[in-house]
């Protein structure tokens, strides 16, 4: 095990660490004796009611400290490095890669894939396995950690090998037995490719997936995401409605199977297939509890649940004014459905809703995580705005409030001399910012991962 160094970068006001006199720069040496290789150790060693810690101090002291705490409570501190390790990086060439499509000259982290274990805990990723070591696996069930998230994409060993371009990834399917039989929950993937892993393919997959269920307690399909940067790539063709009409008959139909076998409704249709199909969404009951939101699994249904539900808590009135709402294509016909509902307890409100095409990466791309600013601002600069335009967080970088081209919020404000609004995702905010005075918060949004970056797929 290498030596790494976990220099703290933060820490929280009225946390444990703020009464241990701990200090950004100090670095945390070990817990209980043992050295921490990363995330992982510290979180399962942190797991007690007493630890020992050892702390070296930025002038070189080293301090012994004992801590008595309840028994999940963190030290309330953050590291330099979130993962207290190097990120690993994919060892795959997949035909369907998001990142394979993007075009040259963009900020070199857009560039890197991530396939590592621990970022499916802390952050929801989905992970092939192709990157998990014997070691890997043995300290997740020794840890107890759940759920992990996994990109299956099939059933089939050898056709696993080619969708992913790397002769172990059928191999790495037969972890999933060593986590099934560890009772290691998980969540799984397939990234749909026509003529690929459709059809009687997929028929096979959730055959053989069912039989880890419970266990792995839902499964999510979604298409595809074709870019206009695809040149020497595999040859994959988009989606149609007879296909999307043929994916969720199949869906449905293995849902009542799982239904009867355990409960649960287990594989789920992203919400693109049944927009593609001009089929209405399931019912809310149908989504197990939103397990698969991160990949446009009910995120269109939970919205108007959310939107309905604040909007039952309002008293109208009779505010005055005019606001705008910027969305991809995917989401567009449901926001503007949204916006009737809240016109009917705010009539004096005007929102228009514009639906913003995606010339960055192409058309085929209908999602508003990958609208950059560039298109929101010439797409916008002759449109009637009124006093705010609307933009769900999900459009800016993690925590900041730059876009995929670089272009930032104020960038964006001064290009077209109104107000931008950015949204947090649950439907109440999308409710505040369209009747209330702007509210510069810090802003948030969800990481979109790799494999999900699909047309019509992820954020909405």
């Amino acid at each position: 095990m290498k030596k790494n160094m976990h220099v703290i970068s933060r820490v929280l006001p009225g946390s444990i660490g703020e009464e241990l006199e701990l200090e950004p720069g100090d670095v945390l040496v070990s817990i209980n004796g043992q050295p921490v290789e990363d995330v992982f150790d510290y979180r399962y060693l942190m797991n007690d009611e007493v630890v020992e810690l050892l702390i070296r101090k930025k002038n070189g002291e080293e301090w012994e400290l004992e801590v008595e705490k309840d028994y999940e409570d963190d030290l309330g501190v953050e590291f330099e490095n979130s993962l207290m390790d190097d990120y690993r990086s994919c060892s795959n060439h997949c035909i369907f890669c998001f990142i394979d499509q993007m075009p040259p000259n963009m900020r070199e982290t857009l560039y890197f894939k991530d396939d590592d274990s621990r970022l499916s805990f802390l952050q929801g990723n989905y992970v092939t396995l192709t990157n998990m070591s014997e070691y890997d696996l043995d300290r997740i069930i020794k840890f107890h950690l759940s759920p992990i998230n996994v990109s299956f994409q099939t059933m089939n060993p050898e056709l696993r090998c080619k969708m992913l371009h790397n002769r172990f990834a059928g191999d790495a399917l037969k972890k999933v037995d060593k986590l099934y039989q560890g009772g290691v929950i998980m969540n799984g993937q397939i990234v749909l490719c026509k003529g690929v892993n459709d059809r009687d393919e997929l028929e096979y997959s959730l055959e053989k997936l069912s039989e880890y269920a419970p266990v792995l307690q839902s499964v999510s399909v979604v298409p595809v995401g074709l870019s206009k940067y695809r040149d020497g790539l595999y040859p994959l063709e988009p989606f149609d409605r007879e296909d999307a009409e043929y994916l969720i008959e199949q869906v449905e139909r293995w849902q009542k199977i799982m239904m009867e076998r355990h409960g649960i409704h287990f594989i789920h249709a992203s919400d693109e297939w049944y927009i593609l199909a001009g089929k209405k969404l399931p019912e809310e009951t149908r989504y197990d509890g939103y397990l698969q939101l991160e990949n446009g699994v009910g995120m269109m249904r939970l919205l108007e649940t959310e939107v309905k539900e604040r909007l039952a808590g309002l008293e109208g009135d009779n505010r005055e004014f005019t606001a705008s709402v910027a969305t991809g294509k995917l989401a567009a016909p449901f926001i503007q459905q949204y916006m009737k509902l809240i016109q009917e307890k705010f009539p004096n409100i005007k929102v228009n809703v514009y639906t913003i095409r995606n010339d960055f990466f192409g058309e085929r791309i209908t999602v508003s995580g990958l609208i950059t600013g560039a298109d929101l601002r010439e797409q916008l600069k002759d449109k009637e705005l009124g006093e705010k335009i609307l933009i769900p967080c999900n459009m800016l970088r993690s925590g900041e409030d730059v876009f995929l081209d670089d272009l930032t919020v104020d960038d964006i404000r001064e290009a077209l001399g109104t107000e931008l609004v950015v949204v947090d995702e649950p439907g109440a905010d999308l409710v505040d910012c369209v009747i209330n005075p702007p509210d510069h918060k810090k802003i948030k949004r969800r990481q979109i991962y790799e494999q999900t970056s699909s047309s019509n797929s992820g954020k909405a």
